[in-house]
């Protein structure tokens, strides 16, 4: 793949996550708030990705702390630059299934399981994700 549409494949991931991390804001402040923590793992992932596509490497599943993890293997030079993620990585993954799927967790659903204040951490998590990434490729 050229150049050209490697970078623009980054970017279009980018922007993805970009998106779903405005998404976390508006369904936070509409008080759906496994809903917003859900869409915050996904723009972190989706950020990663982003970083993955970059790089010409190909990312694979949904764990945010394994794409930071793998990056050790695949590109040392960038996971120097994201390994101080791991831990934000790690906080947003419990966000992937059982923000969406009433059995994901015993006896609730999500909507009475995840809080507001869960809400603004896995978007403060998100978006220092998105963040780094953002500078990175630029």
């Amino acid at each position: 793949m050229s150049d050209e549409k490697i970078i623009a494949e980054a970017r279009r991931w980018l922007e993805t996550a970009r998106g779903d991390l405005e998404s976390s804001r508006v369904l936070k402040g509409s008080g759906r708030w496994a809903h917003a923590c859900f869409h915050a793992q996904q723009a972190a992932e989706k950020a990663l990705k982003a970083l993955w596509y970059r790089l010409e490497l190909d990312p694979w599943g949904h764990s945010v702390r394994q794409l930071v993890d793998l990056l050790e293997t695949e590109a040392p030079d960038s996971h120097r630059a994201v390994r101080d993620l791991a831990d934000a990585a790690s906080d947003l993954d419990q966000f992937y299934i059982p923000t969406r799927y009433p059995n994901g967790l015993p006896d609730l659903t999500p909507d009475q399981a995840f809080t507001e204040a869960m809400a603004n951490r896995s978007e403060s998590l998100a978006a220092a994700i998105v963040d780094r990434i953002s500078a990175l490729m630029r």
